[in-house]
């Protein structure tokens, strides 16, 4: 059964997670990091911001990244995870990759180059020994990265189609709502399986349904994040309103309370 750390609120949760990439870090300098984006991961960031200096060799992997924004648009993931990690925790820019950053902005290559990006990725993960640990949010269509429901569990990383709901869901984000990119690259689900620790994060009661789904339904491409329970070592840390549609709150609650200390998170 995935592990569930059911804390108070966000910032609970934040400081969770990043004492255990803290210790990660002490154990492994040059740790490898699967880089979320969207607000999920925001407070993890934010309780890593003391320990910076321990961070300095730390190499990151984005989720995903858009299709079609110009370089440099303040939406484009590779804009967030400077804004959001590399910039606060002090991390070196050029050990920090995101899908895509390699494409050639314009030019009779650039689609060539777009339908190759997946596989040069996958080639710089493994280059780096894989991920480490991943950190994980959940859409409200159940997606995680942007595997969309119907993506296959052996999938890698590649170009996709966003669905509706997930371009209304993310524009907020932009000036108007056909700005969101229709396309994207991703991390296949494959790809997010292959890290040695997933840690996914769900916050507020916009995500519980999804978040439920995902741990305690059926696994099936229907819902992409029902493929964390093929993982070995998963744990998800929600706060109680992300919980509330869990039924095994109560063992959680339970098991985390009981946990030997030596275990870790």
């Amino acid at each position: 059964m995935t592990e569930v750390v059911i804390v108070p609120n966000p910032a609970a949760g934040g400081a969770l997670v990043a004492d255990a990439i803290v210790a990660l870090v002490q154990r492994r300098p040059d740790a490898v990091l699967g880089l979320a984006t969207g607000s999920s991961p925001l407070p993890v960031y934010e309780a890593l911001r003391p320990h910076a200096a321990l961070l300095r060799d730390v190499r990151g992997f984005a989720l995903d990244e858009y299709v079609g924004l110009p370089a440099g648009h303040p939406q484009s993931y590779r804009a967030v995870i400077e804004r959001e990690v590399i910039g606060p925790l002090g991390l070196d820019p050029a050990r920090v990759r995101v899908p895509g950053d390699d494409l050639p902005a314009t030019g009779a290559d650039h689609e060539t180059s777009l339908a190759e990006a997946g596989e040069r990725y996958e080639a710089a993960i493994a280059a780096a020994r894989g991920v480490d640990l991943q950190l994980l949010g959940i859409g409200a269509t159940g997606h995680i990265g942007f595997n969309e429901p119907g993506s296959s569990f052996a999938s890698r990383t590649r170009v996709k189609t966003l669905t509706e709901q997930t371009r209304r869901d993310n524009a907020r984000f932009f000036t108007a709502p056909d700005e969101v990119p229709l396309h994207c690259i991703t991390q296949g689900l494959g790809t997010i399986l292959a890290a040695r620790h997933l840690v996914l994060l769900a916050f507020g009661a916009a995500k519980a349904e999804a978040l439920a789904a995902a741990v305690e339904g059926p696994v099936t491409s229907s819902l992409p994040g029902s493929a964390i329970q093929l993982h070995g070592r998963v744990t998800v840390v929600v706060d109680d309103a992300a919980a509330s549609a869990l039924r095994f709150a109560d063992y959680y609650r339970h098991a985390w309370a009981h946990k030997p200390a030596w275990q870790g998170l």
